[in-house]
């Protein structure tokens, strides 16, 4: 099948033209052998069925990144190459161009954005354009589909150029200042409401201001339309599943195979967070708990993607994780992991080594409470004052950050710097945000739901079989001795295995103060995500790392909780 491939910059809208050129019918995988993105879809051209890849983004064919690297090897395979530039930075995007050009690929090219360089003042002489690359050049404006069907019925014109030989580095860049002085022309303009914001949005006080507020909005939008959703469509679609699950219990009757598909009774009737059945909780918990958040979280991220603030927010973050061994976008999975730990575990993918990944999923792990956790921990604590929630939190951000400085130095491998091209704020467009959104949601149903039924399944059978009290019983004399906790505590720690929030909901009656309870909901926190995550980061590290990353939170969890009972309670 004849391949479409896009070539572009970083923030160039390559995802804009992706999306009109291909609709509905999009594949987003990894790119084999690595953790790297790559959306396919189809379209037709004059009656051909025709595949179109969205190569992650690069600024030269000489790869810094293993994204890069990628892209590099996808447009091997191109006929034609699509070549998205921007045309607010003519100057900058032209350096992929002529790479292109000059190793002979068949090219249209695309000036993306052609709207936003008319706010700017900018003026394209598009046909010169044309007749120096020796290539067609469509003006586009992904967002609102201008220029896209001129694009389609040009690709066929798609050749290459005669017009480039060869050049070294300090060629290229004189025949682009040439290029550029001919064909551009740039207008004075004030600067806008928009052009103070995005300044302001970089500099570290008031960029700080910005993604306080930002990060707050963008939460509380995300608990009203998760919890939105979990009242008004999933709780009354499980309610209309009750019915067939209790006739099915009724049918089976007591026994194991009963205990694993629905699990215990609570009353002789189905609860859903506490039977821990397969066809119960299994099916609650990833559908009528996780995905309603996902839903949200992912719409937010598609929205300050595409608004242009998420490449801010990571500059203003990069010199803080990059001392941590990840880069500016380690903010991403931190970020999405207040929401729910599997999408940030899943999120773990914009950074490009593997040092970077398990670092960040093991922070992620190890300090970063859910919402739901979040909301059980005011729950429990806030009847005896503020002020110890806020020392949960504060322990688990000083967690985060020294765990952080440890595993940079002692974790073997590369933790590159971010080269981040900062784009204009834009009006994200309803379509394209929910398609992204769809493509999101659509890849954790497909990786991670078998992933978190397997893992349900496997904690179920080891509850039915008794061995999670026997561990329980184990474990009563740490509990006691070194963390000055109840022994009953160990039960919540290990069904917090399954629900972190239940967990901490079971500690109210064991008649804890509340410094004992700031201990147990921290190593709540600390000791294991939850298994949906737990099964998530087998997925995404493999198994070695995975164990290696379950060693450090146990180790963690033993050493903190100690420091805290030494500090907070004493001998």
């Amino acid at each position: 099948m004849r391949r479409i491939v896009l070539m572009g910059n970083p923030n160039v809208g390559k995802s804009g033209i992706f999306s009109r050129l291909t609709g509905a019918h999009v594949i987003t995988s990894n790119y084999p052998g690595t953790t790297v993105d790559v959306s396919r879809g189809t379209m037709r051209v004059g009656g051909e069925r025709v595949e179109v890849v969205d190569a992650p983004g690069t600024y030269s064919l000489e790869p810094a990144s293993a994204a890069e690297a990628i892209a590099t090897r996808i447009v091997e395979q191109a006929d034609p190459v699509v070549n998205v530039v921007d045309a607010t930075n003519l100057e900058r995007n032209l350096f992929l161009t002529l790479e292109l050009l000059e190793r002979g690929y068949p090219t249209i090219v695309v000036l993306n954005l052609w709207d936003e360089a008319a706010h700017l003042g900018i003026r394209i002489d598009v046909p010169r354009l044309e007749e120096l690359l020796g290539v067609p050049v469509v003006p586009t404006v992904g967002l609102s589909g201008q220029g896209i069907r001129e694009l389609v019925g040009r690709l066929d014109e798609a050749r290459p150029s005669a017009a480039f030989r060869p050049l070294s580095e300090e060629e290229r860049w004189a025949a682009i200042g040439r290029i550029t002085k001919e064909v551009q022309t740039v207008t004075h303009r004030h600067h806008t409401f928009r052009d103070l914001l995005s300044g302001a949005s970089i500099r570290p006080f008031t960029g700080t201001l910005i993604a306080v507020a930002v990060l707050a909005l963008s939460f509380l939008l995300v608990r009203l339309i998760g919890e939105g959703l979990i009242s008004f469509v999933f709780e009354p679609i499980f309610a209309l599943y009750t019915p067939l699950v209790q006739q099915l219990s009724d049918l089976l009757g007591p026994g194991i195979p009963r205990e694993i598909l629905i699990g215990r009774l609570i009353d002789g009737e189905i609860d859903y967070v506490q039977s821990m059945g397969l066809l119960t909780t299994g099916l609650f918990v990833p559908f009528g708990m996780i995905l309603p958040y996902i839903v949200a979280f992912y719409l937010m991220l598609s929205l300050l993607e595409d608004s242009g603030y998420l490449p801010r927010l990571a500059t203003l973050a990069d010199s803080l994780f990059h001392r941590l061994g990840m880069h500016g976008y380690g903010i991403v999975p931190l970020f999405l992991g207040l929401g729910c730990n599997v999408p940030g575990v899943l999120a773990t993918r914009v950074l490009e080594t593997r040092k970077q990944r398990f670092i960040a999923g093991t922070l992620l792990s190890i300090a970063v409470p859910c919402m739901a956790q979040i909301a059980m921990i005011f729950g429990v604590l806030g009847t005896f004052g503020l002020g110890y929630v806020l020392l949960v939190f504060a322990t688990l951000a000083i967690i985060y950050v020294c765990t952080g400085l440890v595993l940079k130095r002692y974790i073997r491998g590369e933790s590159p710097e971010i080269f981040l091209e900062i784009p204009p704020y834009r009006m994200p467009g309803a379509a394209i945000t929910a398609k992204k959104t769809w493509m999101r949601v659509r890849g954790f149903l497909a990786e991670a739901i078998p992933y978190l039924l397997l893992g349900i399944l496997a904690v179920n059978l080891l509850y039915t079989a008794g061995v999670l009290d026997r561990i329980a019983a184990v474990s009563a004399p740490v509990m006691e001795g070194w963390l000055g906790l109840p022994g009953e505590a160990s039960t919540a720690l290990l069904v917090g295995f399954l629900r972190k929030d239940l967990a901490v909901g079971m500690l109210m009656p064991l008649g804890m103060t509340a410094l004992q309870l700031v201990i147990a909901v921290t190593m709540l926190t600390i000791y294991f995500p939850c298994v949906a995550t737990f099964v998530v980061l087998f997925k995404e590290l493999g198994l070695r790392d995975m164990v290696k990353s379950a060693a450090i939170m146990i180790g963690t969890a033993l050493l903190v909780g100690g420091a805290m009972r030494l500090i907070l309670i004493g001998f």
